[in-house]
């Protein structure tokens, strides 16, 4: 039974998710103390978080990274904001997915449903021993979630991780934008492009941080593909 966050200060929000979730078979966990939500989450280890942005203390960006410091649990936020700025900085902050309020109980929960079985359930590696995918002098190791180059190393999120999969199974050609996009959510069609070109942006800035750059290519109108021929700049 998967354990849920749901770190909303609405205590009326949060009794409707949390009764939803129940419903579903899930196990809510809702914040009550917004002063410390990381050592909540520590305290409870849950499988998913959703996160709203306006929240007392500090917003819901600034938890996303504390949280992002110790996990990569799938954290959906859960916003009034509508705006496409909010939703770029959700994606930059380290979130999986964004839902504007008003919202439907249906879509949160295919939202949680598809997160869950991306992090744990059929799409996720399973353990053993470790499965890597090399292109290029580069390795990426779907087990521990880790970027390798030469002697360098970074640690991925899960959208990072599954943007370089799909692009390092095709070196040199070119991976349309839905492709891309189907290897990140279930259905697209709730999905705003740009959060693929935010996504996007993070790969490249981990990929910068193992000196390499240049790395992945737009394709105007088409997508994007990982050139064989990259800079090396320093770190």
């Amino acid at each position: 039974m998967y354990r849920i966050l749901i770190v909303e200060d609405d205590p009326k929000i949060a009794a409707i998710l949390a009764d939803f979730m129940t419903k579903y078979g899930y196990t809510p966990i809702t914040v009550t103390d917004f002063r410390d939500v990381k050592a909540v989450y520590l305290q409870q280890r849950p499988d998913l978080v959703i996160m709203d942005i306006n929240l007392p203390h500090f917003d819901g960006f600034y938890w996303c990274r504390q949280i992002r410091t110790v996990s990569t649990v799938p954290i959906l936020f859960l916003s009034a904001r509508p705006g496409e700025m909010d939703q770029v900085l959700a994606i930059e902050n380290g979130g999986d997915d964004y839902i504007v309020k008003p919202f439907h109980l249906d879509l949160v929960m295919a939202k949680i449903k598809s997160a869950l079985r991306r992090a744990y359930g059929e799409y996720a590696q399973s353990g053993g021993t470790r499965e890597l995918i090399e292109a290029a002098g580069l390795t990426l190791d779907l087990t521990r979630g880790t970027l390798e180059w030469g002697e360098r190393r970074t640690e991925l999120s899960r959208n990072e991780q599954l943007l370089l999969e799909v692009l390092m199974k095709r070196p040199g050609a070119i991976v349309t934008r839905e492709k891309l996009l189907e290897a990140l959510w279930d259905d697209v069609d709730f999905v705003d492009d740009n959060t693929l070109t935010v996504n996007v942006t993070r790969v490249r800035k981990k990929l910068e941080e193992l000196g390499i750059r240049q790395a992945i290519e737009t394709v105007r109108g088409q997508g994007y593909r990982l050139t064989v021929n990259w800079s090396e700049g320093a770190v």
